[in-house]
């Protein structure tokens, strides 16, 4: 399995203070067949517990995910400022997703190379 965010993703994390280990859980969580929503397509929306609040006060992040393959973070938000994505964003996401997971390993590496993501790496 290798997880990747995106550079939009990555910033979005940095800003609200959610590390690698708490993405690495999310994909523990999907792998086991959890998830707060399954929204078709390869893409879920998970829940990530803001520090202190708990996940009714916290994050709601989008992936895009296939289990024991890849799993890509792409767009995270606050829930109290943002309650949901539209259908047009789903649609988008859906798109995105079939296009992520036709990429070669060799598609993957250019794009990490050129920095459009980010590799999260389990700490052994």
């Amino acid at each position: 399995m290798r997880i990747f965010k995106n550079t939009r993703f990555s910033r979005f994390a940095k800003k609200e203070h959610i590390d690698d280990e708490e993405l690495l859980k999310v994909v523990g969580k999907l792998e086991e067949g959890h998830f707060y929503a399954d929204l078709g397509g390869d893409v879920y929306k998970m829940c990530i517990a803001r520090s202190g609040e708990g996940k009714s006060g916290g994050y709601r992040v989008m992936v895009l995910f296939r289990s024991g393959e890849r799993t890509f973070y792409v767009h995270g938000f606050v829930k109290s400022v943002t309650t949901n994505i539209s259908k047009k964003e789903l649609a988008q996401l859906k798109k995105l997703a079939k296009t992520l997971f036709a990429y070669t390993d060799t598609e993957i590496e250019m794009a990490l190379k050129e920095g459009y993501f980010e590799e999260i790496k389990e700490k052994v």
